[in-house]
């Protein structure tokens, strides 16, 4: 059982059905032959989540036989993804969906045409320009992570050839206003908030740049501000996909399915011709586009408004999801666990988020209506962290601690002041980030050593408490005062919010001895 096999057509439907696997239902040379000639989509990052989710909508829309094209992927950064990962497969990839029951699914994704290097160096250059200037495009789009819209001085020097992602991006948008201003909708699929304006923001400077130094005229500016031409919506995306499994990989071995080799580049990514993800996901788009879409709605994306964008990625970061990552990580570091779906079967730390999440976060959540914030929450707990195949350890969300708790616990608390509820109802709350001074510490609940995830303020944070002690008596920890009156840490000054001396008291009770991590945390639970 190979993909080259789907590609000729040279298989045996029946031994692939009895296997669990699930085939396009679509003649996949005539999509590839007519999204050639009149292509609708590229997007941006070859990626593993670019094939997990927005190239396996896409096949969803093309089985329900309600549309007819595919989609381009262009690669800004490692081009040994399109030769290692796309060429040898013709651009068919096998979707392994991880189900928290502990099962597979199994779907063969065929909705990818074309794979191209993005950089000059190579004749897929050319063949961006050809996409670029043809009336068809729709839409551009991107999962290069949130670095990848960065702009760096040397790279804005190369004139119209720059070799970072956005650079390129604006030369090839160049490209589409010499061919007659044609409209396009420029569409980020990144993991951060408001990600259209970060597209927009590194065009723009490319753009301006080019303008000043006399490379283009400013009309070309025009066409980019102008609204009925350019768009940058924003998007929520969420889904978890990990690099390769080796449990995956061992399961599509036995039975039979033969493209199971695991990929690492010379720039160290890490892919397969297979690529593993979680079963739960949401792709929530501000409807703006100037020049049509692909249906992407067929497989399960939700188009709304900016605003209502904003009301789910709200939702996911300060109540449903962000929040309780973090209260995991923390108390995961300190009481020895490396994976959180072992947590999940934690009798305190379970309650704990889920009390987090229910009891404490939700009264303020505002509702954005397209997605229930009940049903989401649910779906974390009862699907999500508790997936087997999800190797994602506390330590790991422990990275950038302090950068992520003004936004994932500040905003609520601030919510509490603004609306004038009773700040009583606060308690587990208070216990993470009471819990952030004893991880600092860097000691577990047992009396060993951990090494606290990296923060650009560890080393800041870490001094403040610095004079504390596990298990002294009677010890001063009136050096807390320094840490939880930090707005920059926290979003607000803790103390003037009514909770500094609320988180105190729980400090001093983690900080009693060894096992005092573990009695508090069930103290408080169990209260709420």
């Amino acid at each position: 059982m190979k993909l080259n096999d789907i590609y000729t057509g040279k298989y045996n439907a029946e031994e692939w059905a009895a296997k669990g696997y699930q085939l396009p239902q679509y003649d996949i040379s005539a999509v590839a032959k007519k999204t050639h000639d009149y292509p609708t989509w590229v997007h941006f990052g070859g990626g593993n989540i670019f094939r997990a989710f927005p190239a396996a909508i896409l096949n969803d829309a093309l089985n329900s036989g309600q549309y007819d094209r595919g989609v381009i992927v262009a690669e800004t950064f490692d081009f040994e993804v399109i030769d290692k990962a796309y060429a040898p497969y013709h651009n068919l990839s096998l979707l392994v969906s991880l189900q928290s029951t502990g099962t597979i699914e199994k779907k063969v994704i065929g909705s990818v045409t074309e794979a191209l290097k993005a950089d000059y160096q190579f004749a897929d250059w050319q063949r961006l320009v050809e996409i670029f200037r043809n009336p068809s495009l729709q839409m551009i789009s991107f999962t290069i992570t949130e670095k990848g819209y960065g702009v760096a001085p040397a790279d804005l020097e190369r004139g119209l050839k720059p070799i970072l992602a956005m650079g390129k991006v604006t030369a090839l948008l160049w490209e589409r206003y010499q061919a007659g201003q044609l409209p396009l909708t420029v569409q980020s699929m990144d993991n951060c908030s408001h990600n259209g304006d970060k597209v927009r923001a590194g065009v723009m400077t490319y753009a301006k740049k080019w303008v000043d130094d006399g490379l283009v005229p400013s009309s070309f500016l025009d066409y980019l501000n102008d609204q009925t031409k350019i768009t940058f919506p924003w998007s929520m995306i969420d889904k978890i996909t990990p690099r390769p499994h080796q449990k995956v990989q061992e399961m599509l071995a036995a039975d039979g399915f033969e493209d199971n080799n695991y990929i690492e580049t010379e720039k160290h990514t890490f892919t397969a011709p297979f690529v593993n993800a979680e079963e739960v996901q949401y792709l929530v788009i501000e409807d703006s586009y100037t020049n049509g879409r692909p249906p992407l709605h067929l497989g399960g994306a939700l188009y709304t408004t900016r605003e209502t964008v904003d009301k789910v990625e709200t939702m996911k970061v300060t109540t449903c999801l962000n929040p309780l990552h973090t209260a995991m990580s923390i108390y995961g570091c300190m009481l020895g666990y490396t994976l959180i779906s072992a947590e999940m079967a934690d009798p305190d730390l379970r309650p704990f988020i889920q009390k987090i999440g229910y009891m404490e976060a939700m009264p303020v959540v505002t509702d954005p209506g397209v997605l229930n914030p009940y049903e989401f929450i649910g779906a974390v707990i009862n699907r999500r962290l508790p997936n087997p195949f999800m190797p994602d350890a506390p330590q790991r969300i422990a990275m950038d601690t302090s950068q992520k708790l003004p936004i994932r616990f500040g905003e609520t608390i601030k919510k509490y002041i603004s609306r004038g509820l009773d700040m009583s109802n606060l308690q587990l709350i208070p216990l993470t980030l009471a819990g952030y001074a004893r991880y600092l510490k860097g000691i577990k609940d047992d009396g060993t050593p951990f090494e606290p995830s990296p923060d650009p303020m560890l080393t800041e944070l870490q001094a403040i408490v610095a004079p504390l002690e596990i298990g002294k008596a009677d010890q001063d920890f009136s050096c807390l005062h320094d840490l939880y009156s930090r707005a920059d840490v926290f979003g607000l000054d803790l103390y003037e919010a009514g909770l500094g001396e609320q988180i105190e008291g729980m400090v001093k009770e983690l900080y009693a001895g060894i096992g005092a991590v573990r009695s508090t945390l069930h103290k408080y639970v169990s209260a709420r």
